[in-house]
């Protein structure tokens, strides 16, 4: 049985380097940043790994089998693309963390968190993965912030 065309595209089949293998929330509210974000930082070729929760699948994961599945998503992207970098990525009022209202509704609260989620869960990709870079980034409603691999501020 034939499958029947849904949608013509054409793209180009060659391999090809990922500029970056990118761990971000599914979550639609950040999608466009994410990916505008991505171009202006010149990463025109991701390898995106996009699960509820981004970053905190590494840095506290509900189970063993969450974070394995999330390093080994990343060994492929570097075995398979060439990946030279990390993106790892998490954001305000991330349901997987309870929202902002975990936090109080305080945003220097939720983002100090954030911020050391994304320092050990970089810290883990450092172990497993030495010759690549790892950058973090929280994203909020207002724009994107380092938060390790580069100064912390304001970043798009």
């Amino acid at each position: 049985m034939q499958m029947q065309k849904a949608f013509h595209f054409d793209s180009p089949p060659d391999p090809y380097t990922a500029d970056a293998a990118v761990l971000c929330c599914f979550d639609q509210r950040i999608r466009l940043a994410v990916n505008k974000f991505l171009q202006r930082r010149e990463i025109l070729r991701p390898d995106m790994i996009v699960v509820a929760g981004g970053a905190k699948t590494l840095a506290s994961p509900r189970n063993d089998f969450e974070r394995d599945f999330i390093l080994e998503q990343v060994r492929m992207s570097i075995l398979l693309h060439q990946t030279p970098r990390v993106f790892l990525m998490s954001h305000s009022d991330c349901a997987t963390y309870g929202g902002l209202a975990a936090f109080g509704g305080d945003r220097e609260k939720e983002s100090a968190h954030h911020k050391t989620e994304l320092q050990r869960a970089a810290q883990l990709i450092k172990e497993k993965f030495p010759d690549v870079e790892v950058r973090c980034f929280f994203v909020n409603f207002e724009g994107v912030f380092a938060a390790c691999g580069e100064n912390a501020e304001q970043v798009a």
